[in-house]
């Protein structure tokens, strides 16, 4: 019995060694190594990214010399859901719990990344950088009103339209300039290479088929319904019909509007496409590829109608007559 409870004895205190020693290596680890980063060290963090993942990154960049004592760090301090994705600017000599807080807080982020729906106006995109803390609304909406861009020959008249939506590593300093490059940038390079040759085609110039894409981007809710509704706009445009776009209406009115009225319908402004006949004077916000393609590339069609028919699709119709059946099935 005495050996049997001197042999608990030694593994009681065998295990207590062991939990020391490992408490001891993880305080070390964790907050008295401060060997790493040896110099200054630049990491992006991807959108996503698990702590394991953030872990492995900083490991192999030697900003942290152990991934598992990190990712026991973050497990005790419920920090595995808060850390933020970007890029980063890691000091020399910091301990790992350091490292974890500037994650956690932005504190070290030289860049966020920053989405902008397709869809999104000037005015939207300017607002989600400022709510960012990267650049002033105000100021950037200044720069999208002013600058001008040649785009398939033609000068736009501002770069509503050409801001393409998507999800951007942002310069927390970036200047406006620096932002109107990279979005315009990637414009310029999402915008199918043969835009001016099927723009021609289609008798219209690649800012108006800009315009028309927006016009795309604001109506439909499925792909497969952008280039038929692409189809309705130009037939209207070759028949000389108003667009009679709603998305163009809420576009010139101040606030957001979940419905629109009669009275809405009336206001006095060149975006009106129930008042007046053609494409707006811009595009009314800032369209994605499917419908830059749809804008492009229209369905052949003889529809001149459609109408919103729940389940993200619209039905499409030749004449008045059936247009107005269909909003009488689809809007009771």
């Amino acid at each position: 019995m005495r050996a049997l409870l001197r042999t608990l004895a030694t593994l009681a205190a065998v295990v207590l060694l062991v939990a020391a020693s490992v408490a001891a290596w993880f305080a070390y680890a964790a907050f008295g190594d401060r060997s790493l980063p040896a110099v200054p060290k630049q990491v992006v963090i991807v959108r996503g990214a698990s702590v394991a993942d953030i872990a492995e990154e900083l490991s192999n960049n030697r900003v942290i010399a152990n991934g598992l004592a990190f990712r026991l760090l973050a497990r005790l301090q419920g920090s595995e859901e808060d850390l933020r994705a970007g890029a980063y600017r890691f000091a020399p000599h910091q301990s790992q719990n350091a490292i974890l807080q500037e994650l956690r807080t932005g504190g070290a982020q030289i860049a966020r990344w920053v989405t902008f729906p397709e869809g999104f106006t000037d005015r939207q995109i300017a607002q989600r950088l400022q709510a960012e803390g990267i650049a002033s609304a105000a100021v950037l909406d200044r720069r999208f009103a002013t600058t001008r861009l040649n785009v398939g020959g033609t000068r736009t008249a501002n770069l509503e339209g050409y801001l393409f939506p998507s999800t951007y590593l942002v310069d927390v300093a970036a200047t406006p300039s620096q932002i109107v490059a990279m979005l315009t940038g990637q414009f310029f390079k999402e915008l199918p290479a043969d835009a001016v040759q099927r723009a021609a085609a289609l008798h219209v110039t690649v800012p108006q088929a800009v315009t028309v894409a927006s016009l795309v981007e604001r109506e439909a809710k499925i792909d497969a319904d952008r280039p038929m509704i692409a189809g309705v706009i130009y037939n209207r445009l070759r028949a000389h019909m108003p667009l009679q776009v709603d998305a163009t209406i809420e576009y010139a009115l101040p606030h957001h509007k979940a419905e629109l009225s009669y009275a809405d319908l009336k206001v006095d402004s060149p975006y009106n496409t129930y008042l007046h006949e053609g494409l707006p004077p811009t595009p009314i916000a800032n369209p994605g590829l499917p419908s830059l393609e749809a804008a492009l590339h229209p369905a052949k069609t003889d529809a001149l109608y459609y109408v919103y028919c729940g389940g993200g699709h619209h039905v499409f119709a030749k004449t008045l007559a059936q247009h107005q059946a269909n909003v009488a099935r689809c809007l009771k």
